[in-house]
């Protein structure tokens, strides 16, 4: 039906054919050919741009486990990830915007709030679930479900694989840009997906594993709605998983993000060109980039931290509960003055006076407008996720 050059049990990658059409009713879907597999390359750019993310990559986690108090600062980490997602599918919601009360959305983007709410809820449940769980079938669709929950997907089977066909582009499968296997395949494929990301009798590195995974999830399509989110999730459980990070603070979907039609492209160009090689070079320039970014943002935050802390340390009086506040600004950088005062535990004047000192040093910026029911950001750190 149609060649594939292995060598043994090996694939290589130059010489990739990415799987074969077969016929539906009035239309004809692709096949992927299965992943799991040793795979080898003779290009030496890719091995350098391998070792070039794998160090960035190494050199992000050991600083990550020098900082003290590190936690203080993943929820922020997981809440970018879940809007720049979220924003390659269609969604307008910013950073600050995804730390709001859902009582401070405006009827128009409360949908938008919500998805990017979601993926937070589904990748800290996953990560959570880890423990107990693969990287498998029961994963995804617990995350699937998630994610579907009261935005628009909601009726398409959320947290079950598909059981019609779907498309990518065009507004049927006439004019479809991309048509997936059809359903009956979808636990096979899936099946050797798995397989591939936890079979321990191949030496693949794992970078370019969870790159050949990512194209391969999106390629299988295997729910009617979701499947962008559930492929970019899965790589940061698949860093996380494999140690490759002990905390979860690399997301490419800033990478992807940046230029999204670069990235449908070169996933779609594995399809049209059997051009593998092309997707893991952009995968592992991502990665190198992305790590020096988060390594940037982390010091940023330390520089940020301490100053803030060598300012307060002045005020005496409220020095100490003016640290609580700053620390818990960095786990929930939008406050009001209920929960200020649910975690200072002082009373409503002392409260205001210490809002009101972080506000005219700077570090609180008032954002309502309003003389009560007043939501407050921490500016200076919102900027760094934001620039």
């Amino acid at each position: 039906m149609y060649n594939i050059r292995k060598q043994g049990n090996t694939m290589k990658i130059e010489e990739f054919i990415s799987g074969h059409y077969e016929s539906g009713y009035q239309y004809k879907y692709f096949v992927p050919e299965k992943i799991n597999h040793q795979w080898n390359w003779d290009d030496s750019q890719l091995s350098v741009l391998l070792e070039k993310a794998s160090l960035k990559l190494g050199e992000l986690n050991s600083l990550s486990n020098f900082i003290p108090n590190i936690e203080l600062f993943i929820n922020s980490h997981i809440t970018n990830e879940s809007v720049l997602s979220s924003r390659i599918e269609g969604t307008k919601t910013k950073f600050d915007e995804a730390l709001f009360p859902e009582s401070e959305i405006s009827a128009e983007k409360k949908s938008d709030w919500r998805e990017v709410n979601n993926y937070t809820e589904a990748l800290n449940k996953s990560l959570y679930e880890m423990d107990d769980l693969p990287i498998s079938t029961p994963l995804f669709k617990n995350a699937h479900k998630i994610l579907m929950e009261g935005v628009r997907g909601e009726h398409k089977q959320p947290g079950e694989y598909r059981k019609s066909q779907n498309w990518i582009g065009g507004v049927s499968l006439a004019d479809a840009v991309f048509i997936p296997p059809e359903h009956n395949l979808i636990g096979e494929l899936m099946g050797d997906l798995e397989n591939f990301l936890h079979n321990q009798r191949i030496f693949v590195p794992h970078l370019i594993k969870i790159a050949i995974a990512h194209y391969q999830i999106e390629t299988i399509h295997p729910f009617l709605d979701g499947n962008g989110r559930i492929g970019r999730l899965m790589i940061i459980l698949f860093l996380v998983k494999e140690k490759l990070l002990t905390k979860p603070l690399l997301y490419l979907s800033i990478f992807f993000e940046k230029n999204k039609n670069l990235y449908y492209e070169k996933l779609s160009r594995v399809r049209t060109d059997n051009d593998l090689l092309n997707w893991l070079k952009y995968f592992l320039i991502g990665i190198e980039e992305v790590s020096a970014q988060s390594i940037a943002t982390l010091r940023e935050i330390i520089n940020l931290k301490e100053n803030i802390e060598t300012e307060i340390n002045k005020w005496r009086r409220r020095h100490r509960p003016a640290q609580i506040l700053l620390n818990y600004l960095f786990e929930d950088p939008v406050v009001n003055i209920k929960s200020v005062k649910s975690v200072c535990n002082l009373s409503t004047k002392t409260i205001g006076e210490l809002v009101k000192s972080f506000e005219e040093k700077g570090f609180l910026e008032e954002v309502t407008g309003n003389n009560r029911n007043r939501i407050f950001v921490f500016k200076p750190y919102i900027d760094l996720f934001e620039k």
